[in-house]
């Protein structure tokens, strides 16, 4: 088993708190849009008050009444602030090692912070992450909601670009793999479209993810998408045109609730092209499903798939979870789960089974 008895002693000690990021099965879960819960349209850092009602009333199991007092993560109508805390700790097991690597981690700390410059039309927003690895600013942008409905909006700056479900788990095959997640970040502009059940984002970026320009290639992010309440459709494409070759990215994704489950899927396409005979294909997919037992509670399953090189024959690997995921009052979770990596045979790395138990306080 994955969880030897071992892991039964680990626990974590957490200190303070922020932000969830984007959670994707909670919009499917019910049937909204990453923008009533999220500032940013494409999901992921700060809340807005309707996220915190959310969160304070549906996702924690009990709410503690604060009576007058209750966060909408607001300072004054122009300012408003969040964060981000989580530690865990951590079993490794590889298949012929003799003992089992266990640790403590920071995984983040970082605080996000929105100005109203004109309520409701300019912002400034800011995701900056303080630990691990010393401060690094991630997120710093300008934005601008255009036409008196805000049905556009144009961003500028350094920011997440737009692609796929943007799961909070970085290490998915699905977020690793293509390259494009909370990790990298890149320098550009960002046009969106939110109307009715379509939003949709077009951007163009250094493609260097964050780093300074380095070529007069540009990285090129297109992402749309159609919910309705009970299912969702979109797709992405991104191409970054560099010196050194070019990246291709297709995706296409869907959610679905059926019932008590939520169901994600999401299938990319990358294509490496350097040399005229030198290309790389892979594919990467997830089947992911969310249940909710009772209120405060959500069983997670994921099954990964990864082909890292379609002319290379029997070189694929697959990744299994089962995460539990405890939120017992409002802005505190607790997490804890397991999960196991198939690959070949010879590479211990790719078999490894991983344990552990996270908490998780936001605000």
């Amino acid at each position: 088993m994955i969880f030897d008895r071992r892991i039964a002693v680990l626990t974590i000690g957490l200190l303070a708190a922020s932000t969830a990021e984007a959670e994707p099965y909670l919009a499917v879960r019910q049937g909204l849009k990453c923008i009533t819960c999220h500032v940013n349209p494409t999901g992921g850092g700060l809340r807005n008050p309707y996220g915190h009602v959310f969160a304070q009333n549906e996702l924690a199991a009990r709410r503690i009444d604060t009576g007058d007092a209750q966060w909408l993560g607001q300072i004054s109508r122009v300012f408003s602030i969040g964060g981000d805390l989580r530690a865990r700790g951590t079993v490794t097991d590889l298949p012929d090692a003799d003992e089992q690597d266990t640790a403590f981690d920071l995984d983040e700390l970082r605080a996000y912070l929105d100005f109203s410059v004109i309520p409701d039309r300019l912002s400034v927003y800011v995701d900056q992450h303080f630990a691990p690895g010393g401060s690094r600013n991630l997120e710093a942008y300008g934005w601008l909601w255009l036409g008196e409905d805000r049905r556009y909006y144009v961003k500028a700056g350094q920011m997440y670009l737009p692609y796929g479900l943007r799961l909070e788990d970085d290490m998915a095959f699905i977020r690793q793999v293509p390259g494009i997640n909370f990790g990298t970040p890149d320098n550009g502009v960002e046009l969106g479209l939110e109307a009715g059940p379509w939003t949709a984002q077009l951007a163009v970026s250094n493609g260097t993810a964050g780093g300074p320009e380095s070529d007069d290639g540009k990285q090129w992010s297109l992402r749309g998408e159609y919910v309705r309440a009970a299912w969702r459709l979109g797709a992405s494409y991104n191409l970054n045109d560099a010196d050194g070759g070019e990246r291709h990215l297709g995706a296409l994704f869907a959610g679905l609730r059926t019932g008590p489950i939520a169901w994600l899927a999401e299938a990319d396409y990358i294509e490496d092209q350097g040399l005229p005979d030198d290309r790389r294909r892979q594919w990467v997919g997830l089947l992911e499903a969310n249940w909710m037992p009772r209120r405060g509670h959500n069983l997670k399953g994921t099954v990964e798939s990864l082909d890292p090189d379609t002319d290379v024959d029997e070189d694929e690997r697959n990744r299994y979870s089962f995460v539990w995921e405890y939120t017992p009052i409002q802005y505190l979770q607790l997490r804890g789960g397991v999960r196991v990596y198939d690959g070949i045979p010879q590479n211990e790395l790719q078999n490894r089974r991983f344990g552990f138990i996270e908490l998780h306080a936001f605000f």
